[in-house]
């Protein structure tokens, strides 16, 4: 089709690249063109039209396709590349990062440091802004707006058939960000794509797909001209709503928090904690469809006669991988228990059915022998972490010093007040909230907790609450002889808000020992000088006996905004958290990467040949490992610059046009080659690996 030519700034109008960039692989980490602008580096051209596709990486397959731009020296627009060519990072910190200070060069010019920002970057490969004015047999038959980049081709598709239409598909894509800022016309080329206009101005497109014609309407807006954007990943600089809520200064910028990074390690080291079988043989091997039995409290005696207040059985828990589905989870053990009926089976039903943020979903109840004796074990979601409220806040003794009684003529102790000896009303407020949420919950399915105890609320994080164990007292006090087991709820809901204020209650005391009836009033005194008077009218109205049935939407009114601020901490904590992970998120791509390097360079013999990985493309990828790793400084000490390594990572993803200069060990040759290139050898040489490992050669 014939038409007026398009002109775009940095489009050289050549001939495409090869077809395959149709399936180009890329990631949209970076959006926008904020901190960019020193020049420093004019010969790194970072920007280049991004296009409109992704896939999803893998070992064998995560890397960008050959990058196949133009000449961004030559080109119109080589001002705009140039005056966009480095990103600095150094802007706001002024000193290094604490957690990453080894890999900063202690000599190292101000140029190669600033490159930190090229790091951690995937592909952008291809123009986003095609035309049939940039000629090539590739794109003759694609329509105005129409990119050769938009998706992977339905002849070359697995899942593409006859009886799958393009156009659907082509619209199931997951969205790129990207559009949000430059609308494109998401086409994907087919062997005998045309396009003609209609009457209405809309372009008409026609693909066949197997023997089979769909014609379909292209409504997506024009691509807009003008937007540039890097060609392969960068660090962007951390978003300006979560760099001025930061508490630290002095925080890492391109690694995610010490305090967040040690507590998932935690976590997984208690996911992953086993015992040894010889020390602790009462522990069964298996039980039921479980393994890898760890005890998460101690274990009672094998003589214990005494029951526990709770549940009046003894119990004990466990955290155990399910070989259905190898996940860890908690069981709760009720020893002794014989369950003479399955009726009770119903309620646990609608347990199973409750899924919450501040409940622990129980997941399904059995019957074992594995321990010697019949037990009951509830099974429910594991939480590595978790403590006990009890744990948490009334562990210490002293801090019923203000509520025990004392002898003759001793006077009491200092008052205690918030922030000195008490907790803080905002805590107790975001407790109130996630509490009265999960409540809230279970008694709109028409069940009761029962289980509002500090003993059986778990606190993971600082101030995450779940409610534990629930549906047990629902199985162990069942009572075959009612017609409808949900004849009690209403009572039961009725002792869930006490049992709230209570809990509410010794949070603000600070101690359980303030929720004893002869110490209520002493208490209540002492809500009334530390705390608001809504948090006292809150636990006067849990606490006091109504002559109608309450609920706990009662309770809303007197929580009121303060529900607004704990939404918002739990935003601004999201948005925290989202930052770490865009720090780390192109980490697995880049030790995909090194994976691959890593079972090329210096393999002693492949195909019975010894010189294999010396010659041929292994010599250059080999060439490029040293450039990566082994330079050394003018003083002949070894050059370490984390950001030099992520960088040149990145440019061989992508594919970049840059060239580089690799010197022999010896110094005696000197090879000049592009990262295009050595993305070619890179990826022929994995292939020929790969072959040979499925036995293919």
């Amino acid at each position: 089709m014939d038409g007026p030519r398009l002109a775009i700034p940095g489009i050289d109008g050549g001939a495409l690249g090869e077809p395959s960039l149709t399936d180009s692989y890329f990631s949209t980490s970076f959006i926008g063109v904020n901190g960019f602008g020193s020049p420093a580096e004019a010969k790194y051209p970072m920007m280049q039209r991004m296009t409109n596709s992704s896939s999803s990486p893998s070992l064998l397959n995560d890397s960008a396709k050959p990058y196949a731009g133009h000449d961004h020296l030559t080109s119109p627009g080589s001002s705009l590349f140039n005056d966009f060519a480095a990103l600095s990072l150094s802007q706001r910190r002024k000193t290094p990062n604490p957690t990453a200070n080894e890999f900063i060069p202690k000599g190292g010019s101000t140029s190669r440091l600033s490159n930190m920002s090229q790091s951690n970057i995937s592909a952008f490969s291809q123009a986003l802004f095609s035309h049939p004015s940039m000629g090539g047999p590739a794109n003759a038959g694609l329509a105005p707006g129409m990119s050769l980049s938009a998706g992977s081709s339905p002849l070359h598709s697995p899942k593409i058939t006859p009886h799958t239409s393009p156009a659907p598909r082509r619209r199931s894509h997951t969205p790129n960000p990207a559009n949000y800022m430059v609308p494109t016309s998401a086409s994907t080329p087919v062997t005998n794509a045309v396009s003609q206009p209609s009457a209405t101005g809309q372009v008409i497109q026609k693909e066949t797909v197997g023997g089979t014609t769909y014609f379909y309407t292209d409504t997506t807006p024009a691509p807009l001209t003008g937007m540039v954007f890097p060609n392969y990943h960068i660090y962007p600089p951390t978003a300006p709503h979560v760099a001025y809520m930061q508490p630290k200064a002095n925080a890492p910028s391109f690694f995610m928090a010490d305090e967040l990074r040690q507590e998932l390690i935690n976590r997984h080291l208690i996911t992953m904690a086993q015992i040894d079988q010889a020390d602790m043989p009462a522990v069964p091997t298996e039980v039921d469809s479980y393994h890898s039995l760890f005890p998460l409290e101690p274990l009672p005696p094998p003589n214990r006669i005494q029951k526990t207040s709770n549940f009046g059985y003894i119990t004990s828990c466990y955290k155990a991988v399910n070989s259905k589905d190898d996940l860890p989870y908690c069981l709760r053990r009720i020893h002794g228990f014989r369950l003479v009926n399955t009726k009770c089976m119903v309620l646990v039903d609608m347990w199973k059915k409750i899924q919450h943020s501040n409940i622990v979903t129980l997941r399904e109840v059995f019957t074992t022998k594995a321990f010697g004796e019949h037990s009951l074990v509830f099974a429910y979601d594991f939480h590595a972490g978790g403590e006990t409220m009890m744990s948490r806040h009334f562990n210490d003794p002293s801090a019923d010093a203000y509520f025990t009684k004392r002898k003759w003529g001793q006077h009491d102790g200092p008052l205690p007040r918030q922030h000195a000896g008490l907790l803080p009303e905002s805590l107790i407020w975001a407790y109130i909230v996630q509490l009265s949420s999960a409540l809230r919950t279970i008694h709109t399915a028409g069940l009761a907790c029962r289980v509002m105890d500090p003993t059986k609320i778990l606190v993971t994080g600082k101030t995450r609450l779940r409610v534990n164990c629930v549906g047990v007292f629902d199985v162990l006090t069942f009572d075959n002889s009612q017609t409808n087991p949900l004849a009690l709820m209403a009572q039961y809901q009725q002792a869930d808000l006490i049992s709230l204020g209570k809990v509410v209650l010794a949070l603000a005391c600070n101690s359980l020992a303030g929720i004893q009836r002869e110490n209520l009033q002493k208490a209540m005194e002492l809500v009334t000088i530390n705390y608001s008077s809504d948090l006292k009218n809150l636990i006067l109205y849990l606490l006091t006996d109504q002559n109608r049935l309450r609920s706990v939407n009662d309770i809303m009114p007197m929580i009121g905004a303060r529900f607004y601020t704990q939404l918002d901490a739990a935003q601004m904590r999201n948005d925290v958290i989202e930052e770490d992970l865009a720090k780390e998120v192109q980490n697995g791509r880049l030790f995909r990467l090194l994976a691959k390097l890593g079972t090329i360079n210096e393999r002693p013999e492949f195909q019975k040949d010894p010189t294999w990985s010396e010659t041929g493309d292994r010599y250059l990828l080999k060439l490029f490992r040293d450039h990566l790793f082994h330079q050394v400084t003018e003083a002949g000490t070894p050059w370490i610059d984390l950001s030099h390594i992520i960088s040149c990572l990145n440019k061989l993803d992508a594919g970049v046009p840059e060239k580089i200069s690799l010197i022999s060990r010896d110094e005696k040759s000197v090879l000049v080659v592009t990262y295009s290139d050595l993305k070619r050898c890179f990826e022929n040489t994995f292939q020929e690996l790969v072959a040979a490992a499925n036995g293919q050669l």
